[in-house]
């Protein structure tokens, strides 16, 4: 039988058998995946949401809608059809999470960062509740998520090389690094359906300082995106999904509509106030639909969603015209209800009893699934479809942290995305001065291009929408101790003889420009 001291020794000619460089990924997979299933474990199968019994009901009764992931419908419709349960999903969630983190942690080394504080981060993301508990939601968001930590990790990459002047070395590494950012921008389109507008947005920044892989550049974000669309456009509805009907489509338009009409009633004619009046009394449209904060508001009872999908036309030319008329309030209800995106501070965050973070658990009617719809009040997956915690202590210790985590003033950290995304800005600048070099900027394309597309086009100040800014902005604060060699590598050498016997020492970063 083995002793103690036997099984030590194993374990330390195992690990040195490892090649070094591998060691730091690794240990950041390793020790981010534990964490991870001890969330996954204190609330198996996992955390839910209203979409998330949405989810299941599209797969459950062949609703399939493509209003939203039908990329993420599949996997549910995997997980379930495989074990009945959707605890192989939010386990398969922890393992790409874990395995983006230490992706990213790499990259991060690449610039010089000391491998500890790489991992350092990527451990705090994985620690922290309101991260923790979001990786092992049943939420489309999570993938997308996990694409975009892909994205990072490999524009990161590809800017070294142009740091490296290995910009034109078009070898197996560079071509592994573009696939990465491909699948990257890929996941993000697919799991989120404006998610193409991600690549879309970050292309040009991605070219102007990357002039040398711009035809990589255009592959990894041109193609992401036209599949994307391809696939909303023409391959679902070819398949049978059905597509969002008009007033799902429109509902930020109405609700611009209505917002404006809250605040500038005299602005509107007789005419408009009639059609208005069609679709639901002008009351509503003063009232609780004139908050700009949430647009689902605006698309509820006595709104006749059936009625405004009707008039959908009527209603858009309506929204054109107040746009020519009230730009600036047009303007206003949009960056109001995007608050989540730029926004450090929390707004209204529990308006009228609706909370803007979902807690990680499931009440008995589904979240009043339960309450309208019979197929899912007797769904033969409903017993699934609540928290089992495989340790009741567990649950209990991470559910109080999670509680005591949503505390007002801790919001700003834990919760929103945007406080990140500007400790980003703040930190690729300083690194960027540091090395004589606005070739980093280009990484901040990931990031800009999140906060951007949610600014775009935002129903809700959800904190979900913003959660993958918080792991970029956490997973760069490392630079801060980066300390960099930007001389070409010696493979560069091996493959340009033509270089001159200059030392890497001696060779300096592209100046400021």
């Amino acid at each position: 039988m083995p002793t103690v001291s036997s099984m030590r020794t194993s374990l330390r000619e195992g690990w040195e058998r490892i090649p070094p460089k591998r060691r730091m990924p690794l240990t950041v997979y390793a020790v981010t995946q534990v964490i991870f299933l001890l969330w996954w474990a204190a609330f198996y199968p996992g955390g839910m949401s209203y979409d998330s019994i949405s989810y299941v009901w599209h797969v459950t009764t062949g609703h399939w809608m493509s209003n939203h992931s039908v990329a993420y419908d599949g996997l549910v419709w995997l997980s379930i059809k495989l074990t009945g349960d959707l605890a192989l999903l939010t386990f398969g969630q922890s393992v790409g999470m874990a395995a983006a983190l230490a992706y990213v942690a790499v990259t991060l080394r690449h610039f010089g960062v000391p491998g500890k504080f790489g991992a350092a981060a990527a451990i705090a993301c994985a620690v922290l509740p309101s991260i923790g508990t979001f990786t092992i939601f049943v939420w489309k968001d999570v993938p997308f998520v996990i694409g975009a930590l892909l994205a990072f990790g490999a524009a990161g990459r590809l800017t070294v090389r142009r740091m490296r002047e290995r910009q034109a070395v078009h070898d197996t590494v560079f071509r592994n690094q573009v696939i990465v950012l491909f699948a990257g921008f890929l996941m993000m389109g697919l799991f989120r359906n404006n998610g193409l507008l991600v690549a879309v947005i970050a292309c040009p920044v991605l070219l102007l300082v990357l002039p040398k892989m711009r035809r990589a550049i255009l592959v990894a974000t041109v193609i992401p995106a036209v599949i994307s669309a391809g696939l909303q456009l023409v391959v679902y509805p070819a398949l049978g999904v059905k597509t969002p009907t008009k007033d799902q489509v429109y509902a930020l338009n109405y609700a611009d509509i209505a917002v404006v009409y809250g605040k500038a009633p005299w602005t509107f004619t007789a005419a408009d106030k009639q059609l208005m009046a069609e679709v639901a009394p002008l009351s509503h449209w003063s009232g609780r639909a004139a908050n700009c904060w949430n647009a689902d508001w605006a698309m509820k009872k006595p709104m006749n969603r059936e009625k405004a999908a009707e008039l959908n036309d009527q209603l858009l030319e309506l929204w054109g015209r107040v746009a020519k008329r009230t730009p600036d309030q047009l303007i206003g209800a949009r960056l109001c209800r995007s608050q989540i995106a730029w926004g450090i501070f929390p707004g209204p965050a529990d308006l009228d009893g609706e909370t803007l973070i979902s807690v990680p658990s499931v009440p008995k009617n589904l979240y009043g699934w339960a309450d309208w719809n019979p197929e899912m009040r007797n769904s033969p997956y409903r017993d699934e479809l609540r928290i089992r915690p495989l340790s009741d202590t567990l649950h209990d210790a991470a559910f109080f942290t999670w509680k005591a985590s949503k505390a007002p003033q801790l919001q700003w950290i834990l919760f929103r995305g945007a406080f990140w995304c500007y400790a980003a800005y703040a930190v690729f600048y300083v690194f960027s001065r540091r090395q004589r070099s606005w070739a980093p900027v280009g990484i901040l394309a990931i990031p800009l291009a999140l906060q951007l597309t949610v600014v775009a086009a935002n129903p809700a100040p959800l904190a979900r929408y913003m959660f993958a800014p918080m792991f970029l902005g956490i997973m760069t604060i490392p630079l801060l101790a980066a300390r960099p060699k930007w001389g070409r590598a010696p493979e560069a050498v091996a493959v340009e003889p033509s270089v001159t016997e200059e030392t890497t020492e001696q060779r300096k970063p592209e100046p400021v420009a």
